[in-house]
C-alpha cells in the first residue's frame, strides 16, 4: 500500500530556491509546487508506510535549512487524480 502525504511548507524567503532544490532531489518527493497563500511550497510524498514517512520527515525534511514550519496531511482516499475519476 502506498501512502500519499501532502506537505504545506513555510520557508524563509531567501531560502525558497534552496528548499525547492533539496526537495527536488529526494526520490520520495513526487511533486514540488511554489504557491501563494499561507505557505510557500506544497510538496507531495509517496512512501510505503506512515512509519517510513515519519523517518523521511525526521531525518531529511525537517533538517532542510530554511524551513520554518510544515503542516502535513495524509491522503485517506483519492476520488480523482490526473483528471481521472477513480472508483469510490
Amino acid at each position: 500500500m502506498t501512502i500519499l502525504v501532502v506537505l504545506h511548507i513555510y520557508v524563509e524567503s531567501n531560502k525558497l530556491d534552496h528548499v525547492c532544490k533539496v526537495l527536488n532531489n529526494m526520490s520520495e518527493v513526487t511533486d514540488v509546487f511554489e504557491v501563494s497563500g499561507d505557505y510557500d511550497i506544497i510538496a507531495i510524498i509517496e512512501t510505503e508506510s506512515i512509519s517510513k514517512f515519519r523517518e523521511i520527515l525526521k531525518t531529511n525534511i525537517l533538517k532542510i535549512e530554511g524551513i520554518k514550519a510544515i503542516t502535513s496531511s495524509i491522503v485517506l482516499h483519492t476520488h480523482k487524480r490526473s483528471g481521472e475519476v477513480l472508483e469510490v
